[in-house]
């Protein structure tokens, strides 16, 4: 509960003084009668009414101090808030070639990219994210979709060598664009992580991204991993030869298409770009906020009203004071 005007309910630091100031009042003022002698008078029993001669003055104080809380105006408020937001439509493409098993990340880059990527669903508020991965091929392994327990679950269930290896960097962007054809969100965005060089498929990189540029699609790309070289890993442990990663070609997709490319060499970095790219494509969020407000000073006034009559009645007839 709330008042309206607190400031009036200063005026209840007053009361204990009035009460004392009727107390005193009382001790001092004169008998209502006089008698030449009391000693028939002093045995007469004090009857209940006698008890509650003070009743009236407490019934007074009572009034005032319920009449100052309603005039301070209690209120009870019911506010409710309504979030809105204009989401932004994501595409996450992770490569799945058989060179993110390298470990120069922790436990390999394509561990670590799942576990990154899983926390940047967590993160979003009111975006549909789908999911695409490729190697040889691209396929789409989740659509887009508000229900993120349900994409992180498809997110864990991506395996490696379950289609042929290779890295077509193209076909998955067009795959992930073709995803966001139709979408009529404010904001399209690919998040594109390779580690590799184009080496398969019938779409070039340039020409996905073209076609992403006229849908009005933004690729933020992400290259993975360090110098190219032999690093440890594989499908059977063996040692992987690791292609250098396509800076130039992921950098000209980007830019292409508004976007902006990054290099990822640990997963601190990868974690820190993804980071980035949740502060670029930050969702606005609108609050309207409505306030109910109900008046309680009722609560109050009339039961000091009531008071103040039995006051009034009390003092007119059987506690009235003679003379």
């Amino acid at each position: 509960m709330t008042f309206a005007a607190p400031i009036l309910l200063l005026g209840l630091l007053a009361l204990p003084v009035l009460a004392w100031a009727a107390w005193r009042h009382a001790r001092q003022t004169a008998p209502g009668l006089r008698y030449s002698a009391t000693a028939d008078a002093a045995a007469v029993p004090a009857t209940l009414w006698t008890a509650l001669r003070g009743l009236p003055t407490t019934l007074l104080l009572a009034a005032l101090t319920l009449g100052l809380i309603a005039l301070a105006r209690p209120q009870e408020r019911d506010v409710t808030v309504e979030r809105s937001a204009e989401g932004i439509d994501i595409v996450l493409v992770l490569d799945i070639s058989t060179s993110m098993t390298a470990e120069d990340f922790y436990p390999n880059r394509f561990e670590a990219a799942k576990v990154v990527a899983s926390d940047f669903i967590d993160g979003r508020v009111s975006d549909r994210i789908g999911l695409v991965v490729f190697a040889a091929q691209a396929y789409t392994q989740a659509p887009l979709t508000l229900d993120y327990p349900f994409l992180k679950r498809m997110l864990s269930e991506v395996r490696m060598g379950v289609i042929e290896d290779g890295t077509a960097i193209g076909t998955a962007i067009a795959t992930a664009t073709a995803r966001l054809r139709d979408s009529e969100a404010a904001s399209k965005v690919i998040i594109l992580l390779t580690d590799g060089q184009n080496n398969r498929g019938e779409i070039d990189p340039t020409t996905a991204a073209e076609v992403a540029e006229a849908l009005g699609v933004k690729i933020y790309a992400v290259g993975v991993g360090g110098e190219g070289g032999r690093a440890g890993g594989g499908l059977f442990g063996r040692f992987l030869q690791i292609p250098e990663v396509d800076e130039e070609s992921l950098r000209e997709v980007a830019q292409k298409t508004g976007g902006r490319y990054f290099r990822a060499t640990d997963a601190a970095a990868l974690r820190s770009i993804y980071d980035a790219i949740s502060e670029l494509e930050k969702t606005e969020v609108e609050e309207t906020t409505y306030v109910d407000v109900e008046e309680r000073y009722g609560w109050f006034l009339w039961p000091a009203v009531g008071l103040l009559l039995l006051h009034v009645v009390l003092v007119n007839t059987r506690l009235r004071r003679v003379p």
